[in-house]
């Protein structure tokens, strides 16, 4: 069961899960601006906590269970967009949703 305190995640024994809502895989964003990336997580056993990563820069860890993080501004190209649960320890411990997007 999953518990939340004050918007956070209060860790159970439920599924572990990733969602990204948005942006949606494929999308097409204008370079340098910045972005809301709409998430659902649930961490799982195991898991204490997430990071985003955009392309190989890994974000800081968050703890909310839902929400949105902010994109930091995108060079054009194509990007890789991912969330991953990890321990404590910042291991992942498996739960990972990855989305590609362009920015023009």
């Amino acid at each position: 069961m999953l518990a939340l305190t004050h918007g956070s995640i209060a860790f159970a024994k439920d599924a572990a899960s990733v969602k990204i809502l948005s942006p949606a895989n494929n999308e097409r964003l204008d370079a340098g601006e910045e972005y809301p990336l709409n998430y659902e997580v649930t961490p799982g056993p195991g898991g204490d906590h997430f990071h985003v990563w955009v392309d190989k820069d890994r974000g800081p860890g968050i703890h909310d269970s839902k929400g949105t993080y902010s994109l930091p501004k995108l060079t054009p190209g194509q990007h890789v967009i991912t969330i991953k649960v990890v321990d404590k320890g910042h291991v992942p411990t498996g739960p990972q949703q990855s989305i590609n997007v362009s920015a023009k």
